[in-house]
């Protein structure tokens, strides 16, 4: 007897809800009036206060991360103001311990940082002859001796003549460059004057020019237009001449003694040949019904000769016809025969090959598992 396990009675348990699951989804979906005229308004209202208990669960977990947070938040500010409060309470205790304990005086290296050692110190040298001014010592430099401010003084004089005469020589520089601009100025001017002169001679000439060929083309236009008139009047003129020659001209007025050839009447000119006269095709009519006439009289005694000759050969060409219509059908049939041959030789092969592969063959259960689960 096997001992049932607490996962068993939860598996139990979830195989028991699904089963109710299916069956419900069953009812549901192969009910064809529910699933095609209505919706399933219980699934819905299911759904619907799944929904709100799902929204209440997150908000009520909303709730809870944010009072926690609130917490956490409370116990950081505290704990920030402890520490400040320490550090603080520290940085007031090293003060006093260094101001009571660590005193600037009682340090070793003092002496190199004393404000007052330059008070206390004697100075390095008493004058440019001292002892103690020794090569080793460094004291004294090119341009460090005591007479140093005189020195720098003269200096400074020399600096101040030097700078006045370069600033005059500067000022005569600056006179200069204004002469040569001045007289640049007046020169530019000069030929500013002479080039609105040369300009002014040559707007006037232009004027001049222009009015000329102003003058020039009005005369040429004239001209022109009364060319263009006469030009017009003597191709008019032409025009009404042609006019009148060709409608008083054998060309219009067809007359048939232009076509004459000088070769003998009967020949004719074929670019001028009008065509023939009524008398003329008379004559070619007449001539043609005897020609008929005299062809109807030599064609009458062999007429039925011939008459026979054709019914015999259009015989013949109907049984060679036939005999040849005859052969086509018969290869054509010998193919059809042929090609029937392998196609049931084919599908005799194809019978036998799908006998071999396929030997499961659909039963009546095959057939009725479908439409009994809802997925």
């Amino acid at each position: 007897m096997d001992v049932v396990q607490p996962h068993d009675v939860v598996q139990d348990i979830g195989r028991a809800r699904r089963r109710h699951t299916e069956l419900c989804r069953q009812k549901r979906i192969f009910n064809a009036r529910n699933r095609i005229i209505g919706g399933d308004t219980k699934a819905w209202d299911v759904q619907v206060h799944d929904q709100k208990i799902k929204e209440a669960t997150e908000r009520a977990r909303q709730e809870t991360f944010a009072a926690e947070m609130k917490q956490n938040d409370k116990i950081a500010c505290i704990l920030e103001d402890r520490e400040k409060r320490d550090r603080r309470n520290l940085c007031k205790a090293i003060n006093d311990f260094q101001q009571s304990f660590q005193k600037p005086e009682t340090r070793r290296e003092f002496d190199l940082s004393d404000p007052l050692a330059f008070k206390k110190d004697v100075p390095a040298r008493q004058s440019d002859s001292d002892v103690r001014n020794t090569i080793s010592g460094m004291q004294k430099f090119m341009g460090e001796d005591l007479n140093f401010n005189k020195r720098k003084k003269f200096q400074q004089e020399q600096n101040r003549e030097w700078s006045l005469q370069q600033q005059r020589e500067w000022r005569s520089a600056r006179a200069d460059q204004n002469r040569a601009e001045e007289l640049c100025t007046k020169t530019r001017l000069q030929f500013d004057e002479t080039a609105k002169h040369l300009q002014t001679l040559e707007s006037a000439t232009r004027k001049a020019v222009c009015a000329s060929v102003k003058e020039f083309n009005k005369s040429q236009a004239s001209e022109s237009a009364e060319r263009k008139i006469q030009e017009k009047k003597q191709e008019q003129e032409d025009n009404l001449a042609e006019i009148s020659n060709l409608l008083r001209g054998d060309l219009l007025s067809e007359n048939p003694q232009q076509a004459a050839s000088s070769f003998g009447p009967h020949r004719v000119v074929p670019d001028r040949w009008k065509g023939m006269s009524r008398g003329q095709l008379e004559q070619i009519r007449m001539a043609q019904k005897q020609q008929v006439q005299e062809k109807l009289v030599r064609a009458l005694s062999p007429h039925r000769a011939h008459r026979r000759h054709c019914r015999v050969q259009g015989a013949r060409a109907t049984l060679l016809f036939e005999r040849h219509q005859w052969r086509q059908q018969r290869d054509m049939r010998r193919a059809l025969d042929d090609s029937n041959v392998c196609l049931a030789r084919e599908q005799l092969q194809r019978k036998k090959y799908m006998k071999e592969v396929y030997t499961n063959h659909p039963t009546e259960d095959y057939f009725t598992q479908f439409n009994t689960s809802s997925r």
